[in-house]
């Protein structure tokens, strides 16, 4: 799988440095629990050599209380820490997700058309990942390289040869992850591709269920999840052979720790160099170093997670967006003309012109139709027009001025588009047709009304409160196609853009719509079969002849 210009790595970096305040304050407390945990052997090594005496001293129960009193405020700061931590899993929620809902619209249509945007919203769940992963590596990872440095250096107070020991054990471990870490990482990344293909498939065979419930006796949904899962398996399987080795290497280590902290313990008490009470300490801080290292053991598998996650959702976040470039701003009462002028579009990844040096005329006001045979480009001409798609070469021209010199989010405040697919979203039919705008109660009721949508929304059980199912699974197609011209017409655009709008309107109504929508005072670009639009429109463009 590729990997993006952005490493993980960095990703990671980049993450951890808008907390950098809550980063702080968690150090800051795992600093003083391994300070606070390295207490409990010089603690109990004090209490045994007073043990040693036969006597009961004031001086003991002291000790034992600052031995108790060290392991309440451990628990305390750690606490804390899960306090902080949780804002930070809360904040990123709350960022990912306003992050997506803003990038997803904004991302440049020639990207969509080459990805599948479901798929790409799929990537946010891999913000649950990192925010289940975050705690422990923040938490769980850092004490425990906190208390095995702590834990070494402590045990440099006994002897010199200590901090050849402890040198020699952290160089161990940054050369486990220096060899191993980037293998783990490509695997996890192919492994998690496989994932998505998974649930990407799924989602076909959810929107297509009525397909694969009548003709799915051949169980092709069932062959092609299968041959997922076994590229899945295989992907995981490589995957968890890097885990197996990086655990083996880290079993060896703790074998090395264990061996090489007691044996030179042992050897230190035999010559003398450290009594008994010294001794039992250092291997409390021995059984400290190796748990630590079974905690950074446990840790790997979920970095591995956190970066992949942030691998997947970076994807995302690095689609380039919209230019906004221009700066121009079309004065909301003007009439829109449009000029081309051997306009050319091809998709990037094909020779094909869909539109070849077309040049055209629409004057303000006018209604034009748009003609051709299917594959002639009229959508595509209808997107370029609406500025959702860019010419590759040519001159367009809104009212006489370059369309690039207009700013991007005003020229959408003055124009309405809708393309012939369904875009009705889960919410009431206020909803749908508003889409958030501030709109006159009277305007949006006379607009109901004149669209023949009152009878429908009126026998709801709570009128135009009513909630839709995403796509409106329980509407009839009619009612889909003229909540969306109600959207539409809520713009008070100047240049309005549809394509095949009445196709499951009845053509009485059909005939009403049309002659509503031919009366407003706008530009309007329509493609439709319906031969009362030709008699309404007083252009007719036919793509087939370019003219």
């Amino acid at each position: 799988m590729t990997i993006s210009p952005i490493s993980p790595i960095k990703r990671f970096w980049n993450l951890l440095s808008l907390y950098k305040l809550e980063l702080r304050q968690i150090y800051a407390y795992a600093i003083f629990i391994g300070i606070v945990n390295l207490t409990l052997p010089l603690g109990i090594q004090a209490i045994i050599n007073y043990i040693q005496t036969g006597e009961i001293s004031s001086s003991w129960i002291i000790l034992v209380a600052f031995v108790l009193i060290g392991i309440a405020i451990t628990g305390v700061l750690q606490v804390l820490q899960l306090r902080v931590v949780e804002n930070i899993q809360q904040d990123l929620f709350t960022r990912s997700g306003l992050e997506f809902a803003y990038r997803i619209p904004q991302i440049r249509l020639l990207n969509l058309d080459e990805l599948h945007a479901p798929e790409l919203v799929n990537r946010f769940f891999d913000t649950l990942t990192i925010q289940k992963g975050l705690p422990k590596i923040l938490i769980d990872f850092s004490l425990a390289l906190f208390q095995i440095v702590f834990g070494l250096l402590l045990l440099t107070i006994y002897s010199p040869y200590f901090i050849i020991l402890g040198v020699t054990l952290l160089l161990i471990v940054w050369l486990i992850f220096q060899f191993t870490g980037p293998q783990g990482l490509q695997s996890s990344l192919k492994e998690s591709k496989y994932k998505y293909k998974m649930a990407h498939w799924l989602e076909e065979v959810g929107r297509l269920n009525t397909s694969f419930k009548m003709y799915g006796a051949d169980e092709l949904h069932l062959e092609k999840a299968d041959k997922i899962a076994v590229d899945y398996l295989i992907a995981r399987e490589s995957h968890f052979k890097v885990l197996i080795n990086q655990f083996r290497l880290f079993i060896a280590f703790k074998v090395f720790v264990a061996a090489g902290l007691l044996i030179l313990g042992g050897i230190l008490v035999f010559n003398q160099e450290m009594n008994i009470g010294q001794f039992v300490a250092a291997e409390i801080i021995i059984i400290l170093v190796i748990n630590s290292v079974e905690k950074i053991l446990r840790v790997v598998e979920t970095i591995y997670d956190v970066l992949t996650a942030l691998e997947k959702i970076g994807f995302v976040t690095d689609l380039e967006l919209e230019e906004n470039v221009g700066k121009l701003k079309l004065e909301k009462e003007e009439a829109i003309s449009i000029q081309a002028t051997n306009i050319n579009f091809s998709f990037p990844d094909s020779d094909n012109k869909i539109l070849d040096n077309l040049s055209f005329e629409i004057p303000a006001n006018s209604k034009t139709l748009l003609t051709g045979k299917s594959g002639s480009g009229k959508s595509i001409l209808l997107k370029i027009l609406a500025g959702l798609l860019e010419i590759k070469s040519g001159g367009l021209y809104l009212n006489n001025i370059p369309v690039k010199n207009f700013e991007k989010e005003n020229l959408f405040k003055s124009l309405a588009y809708s393309p012939p697919t369904n875009q009705i979203f889960e919410g009431s039919f206020r909803d749908n047709i508003v889409m958030g705008r501030e709109v006159p109660e009277k305007k949006l009721r006379e607009l109901i009304n004149i669209l023949r949508l009152k009878e429908y929304i009126s026998m709801q059980a709570k009128g135009i409160e009513t909630m839709i199912d995403s796509g409106g699974k329980k509407l009839p197609r009619s009612i889909i196609q003229k909540v969306q011209i109600a959207r539409l017409v809520l713009q008070e655009p100047k240049l309005l853009i549809i394509e095949d709008p009445l196709q499951f309107v009845e053509v009485s109504e059909r005939i009403e719509i049309i002659d509503y929508l031919t009366s407003l005072n706008c530009t309007l670009i329509v493609v439709a079969d319906h031969k009362y639009w030709s008699e309404k429109c007083n252009q007719i463009i036919n793509l087939e002849n370019k003219q």
